[in-house]
Parts: structure tokens; sequence; C-alpha cells
């Protein structure tokens, strides 16, 4: 893949097809999933990859990788119909990591993220809508996504678990056959654990305009932080609805 080299946001086009978005300075480009698991492990705050993340794209500044994004099955993808009715199994995506370097330019996110919504209507034209969330351990309420234009459908509770410096999704106490060790460990160390709850914020892009008739979940307006001009939302009751 050759560099872009026009200012004008394009397609960047391989051999065999699409492989990127973006212009001369800045794009995002299909990357090998090696590399972009050794940028994820090197630099997210999770340090771990997603298992089922099969979209990989790098974001170049000035030729330079800078960044990474991975998009995937969403970690409950047979209840993806319960967000956007009629939804096929191979028609939605989950943004399972994203991450830039600091030295990145302000807004370079929000950036990044509109031209791979540009890259996937090409690249993966079976796909009708991504989906996102924004996780309260990060403190900013999605502002990324909501500078890309996805829509807000609200937030629900999620238990977490801390223990030995790592955090852990509840999942893994009852995913016994997908949890693997860390569940296993999470499991025989209960005891030790701190359980946490915390928002997590949904978040949308229709990459099919139409899909959007079959949505289920009523947008709501952007959640912000207290005393930027509005008031962040209030938790939701305990069963996360």
């Amino acid at each position: 893949m050759r560099r872009p080299t026009s200012e004008t946001p394009d397609y960047i086009r391989g051999s065999n097809g699409v492989w990127g978005f973006g212009c001369r300075n800045f794009y995002v480009a299909a990357i090998p999933r090696a590399d972009a698991c050794r940028m994820v492990i090197a630099n997210h705050y999770s340090r771990r990859i997603v298992n089922n993340s099969y979209v990989h794209l790098g974001v170049f500044l000035d030729g330079q990788r800078v960044g990474v994004l991975q998009f995937g099955y969403s970690m409950n993808a047979m209840h993806a119909g319960k967000v956007v009715a009629n939804t096929g199994p191979t028609e939605h995506l989950e943004l399972n990591r994203m991450w830039l370097d600091d030295a990145a330019p302000r807004n370079s996110e929000s950036r990044a993220l509109s031209y791979a919504m540009k890259y996937l209507k090409r690249a993966c034209p079976s796909v009708r809508w991504v989906q996102s969330f924004a996780d309260e351990r990060c403190g900013r309420l999605g502002v990324v996504y909501q500078a890309a234009n996805f829509l807000f459908l609200g937030s629900h509770l999620t238990a977490f678990y801390t223990l030995d410096g790592e955090t852990y999704h509840s999942m893994l106490l009852t995913a016994h056959r997908k949890a693997g060790q860390r569940g296993e460990y999470l499991r025989a160390n209960l005891n030790r654990a701190e359980r946490h709850r915390l928002r997590q914020f949904r978040y949308v892009f229709f990459l099919k305009p139409s899909a959007r008739r079959d949505l289920r979940m009523r947008p709501r307006p952007y959640p912000k932080p207290p005393g930027d001009g509005a008031t962040a939302p209030a938790p939701p009751p305990a069963s996360g609805r």
C-alpha cells in the first residue's frame, strides 16, 4: 500500500480492494492482526486484546503509525437484535479496542473514527451498524464518539472486579468455556477481589442509513461532565435499565 498523496480525504485502494481512507498527512489503513495486537498490548490501558477482533486498522500521521483500532464481534453478539432489529450475525461490528499516541494532534481520535467508518462502508459491505462503549473508568463519557457523530443510546451499570492490579469483567464468572485462565483465576480468588459497579455508555453509528429504521433503543442527548453546561446522566437502577 502506498501512502496517499492528496490533501483531500479519499479511499486508499490496493491491488485487491480498499485498504483505508484519508489524506496525505492523516489516514487509517488495514494492518496485520499481529501488529495491531502488539500495539494494543503495549499501549492500551487494558493491556489485553479481544480475540474475536478481525478488522485491524492502523492510524497514520505523516506516514508514521500512531494508533490502532480493532473491530470484531460484540461480547453479546446474539443480543444485537435487541439494539437494532433484523441484525444478522455478520451485520454489525463492535469497536473492541482503540488507542492513539498522545503525540497525535487534538481531535485525532474522532477523526480516526470518522475515517474508519468510511473505510468499513466499502471494506465490509454486509455490516449495517457499529457499536462501541465508553467506560466510566476512563472518565470521558464518550466525547470522541460524540465528535464523530455516533448516536448515544444510554448507559447501563456493569460489574467489574479488581484483583492483583488487573480488572476483570463480571461475565468471566459465568462464561466458563470462553473465560479461559482469567475466568478460572477470578473464580478461584473471588474472595480477594474488589467489586465495582461502573457505567458503560453505549454509542452506535449506522453505516447503512436504512438500518436506523430498525433501531429499538431511543437516542438520547449526549452526556456531559458536570460543570460543562449539563449534568452527567444519573446511574440507572440496579437492573441496568
